[in-house]
């Protein structure tokens, strides 16, 4: 796991104030209030995680992170697996959500369970505690929901409710489903205030008309006062929802996305998105990044900045040896050092991803080659040449690899012992353009 510090040795008087100068509080209930409920004594406080995908994205681990921060101050963590509001789906602003089949939600719940196991301590002094909010609401009529739970709200309020109110004013509109989330939500912040005490829960700004329903609940049903805070949306430099990229999230799950393709994502930021990335998604000191963003700034060529942020985070959700993994990968690919053969199998297929190429029906595919196929050939269907007199120029001028090892021979064929794993050979072009093709 990367390094991790609590928020005085990270420099700061108090929690609130880290939490806040690293930009991972949106919204909050009194501040005050909930600046005096995190300085006392130790509280206990909780996340949702819906079961909605396989696997939780960056979007979630800025919850995580949170979470993360408030149990290496000692607070007593709650992590909510949504059982039973994994079934429903909180409204998105887009349109409702497809209801999956209940043994695949929970399927998801327990692979879910295991990905913030890997992330939040589970042993110790103060390990998280994992719930299923199925266990309490399977075992409710809907007379008890109505009579106990949905007298306490009021219609108008919950109508009020941002993303209630743009799906209203939306053509598709809202179903009654998916309206009485907030409500299950809120249901759940007290029955854990009532099992547990817990005192505070986190989510996501867009999560905030949830939250507050809790919240309200509470102070009416209890007469007690607890507190919410939500971390914004984190965007990239042009304003883009960071994490998505062509409709696609960066899973944390490394059989959805390998722990190389995680580490790329992060080292291929750019400049201008350092400090806050490494405000919000690091646990380094105030004064390390403020040196990488003034590094950054000085020296981008070095690229100091991204390659921290880029360990960081990869080895704070898959561990640091994955990640080593990755960096060697990486190195050994493009012939800066580590041997091509000790990569195994399954990370050199998800490093050669990217180089695959498209074939005549639109697929990326690696080009096929066999043994006894010249490198000139196997180089053109790589896509790293547009002719063979182009290759040969290449070959001539000493800036062809075959496995990082330089091709003098223009008629070079592939042997048996090229395809690393059996499977594939990697021809580089000069020292960046790199191709690859399998054998079937």
């Amino acid at each position: 796991m990367a390094h991790v510090t609590d928020f005085k040795e990270a420099g700061f008087d108090t929690l609130l104030e880290e939490l806040e100068w690293r930009g991972l509080i949106s919204q909050s209930t009194d501040r005050d209030r909930l600046a005096e409920a995190l300085n006392g004594e130790p509280i206990t406080y909780y996340c949702g995680f819906d079961p909605t995908a396989a696997s939780l994205h960056i979007g979630n681990l800025v919850q995580l992170i949170n979470m993360r921060h408030l149990q290496l101050a000692g607070h007593h963590p709650i992590a909510l697996v949504g059982g039973a509001t994994g079934l429903i789906g909180d409204p998105r602003q887009s349109g409702e959500r497809t209801l999956n089949p209940k043994d695949v939600v929970a399927g998801w719940a327990e692979r879910l369970k295991r990905q913030i196991g890997g992330i939040l301590e589970t042993e110790g002094a103060n390990p998280v505690r994992f719930v299923s909010n199925y266990d309490w609401t399977a075992q409710m009529t809907v007379i008890d929901f109505l009579r106990d739970v949905g007298k306490n709200f009021r219609l108008g309020t919950m109508l009020a409710k941002d993303t209630v109110a743009r799906r209203l004013n939306s053509e598709e509109g809202i179903s009654f489903t998916e309206f009485s989330y907030q409500v299950l939500q809120g249901n759940d912040f007290l029955h854990l205030f009532d099992e547990y005490h817990c005192t505070l829960e986190l989510g996501g700004s867009d999560q905030w008309g949830n939250l507050t329903s809790g919240l309200d609940l509470i102070h009416k049903v209890r007469g007690v006062d607890v507190n919410v805070f939500t971390s914004p949306i984190i965007t990239d430099a042009s304003g883009k929802k960071f994490g998505k990229s062509e409709g696609n999230a960066v899973w944390l799950d490394a059989t959805m996305l390998s722990p190389y393709k995680f580490y790329q994502f992060w080292i291929n930021r750019p400049d201008v998105e350092m400090e806050n990335l490494l405000k919000a998604f690091t646990f380094l000191p105030k004064a390390e990044i403020e040196r990488l963003v003034e590094e950054s700034k000085t020296n981008p060529g070095k690229r100091e900045a991204q390659k921290t942020l880029a360990w960081e985070v990869t080895s704070f959700v898959h561990g640091e040896e994955a990640t080593q993994a990755a960096i060697d990968a990486s190195g050994a690919l493009f012939g800066r050092g580590g041997n091509l053969e000790d990569i195994d199998e399954a990370m050199l297929e998800s490093v050669l991803d990217g180089f695959k190429v498209t074939d005549e029906q639109g697929n990326h595919v690696f080009p096929v080659a066999h043994p006894g196929d010249r490198v000139i050939d196997a180089a053109q269907a790589a896509g790293l040449f547009k002719s063979g007199s182009e290759a040969r120029r290449a070959i001539k001028s000493g800036g062809v690899y075959l496995n990082n090892n330089r091709v003098d021979d223009e008629e070079q064929v592939l042997g048996e012992g090229d395809f690393l794993s059996g499977r594939f050979a990697l021809i580089r072009r000069g020292k960046k353009a790199l191709g690859a093709v399998e054998t079937r």
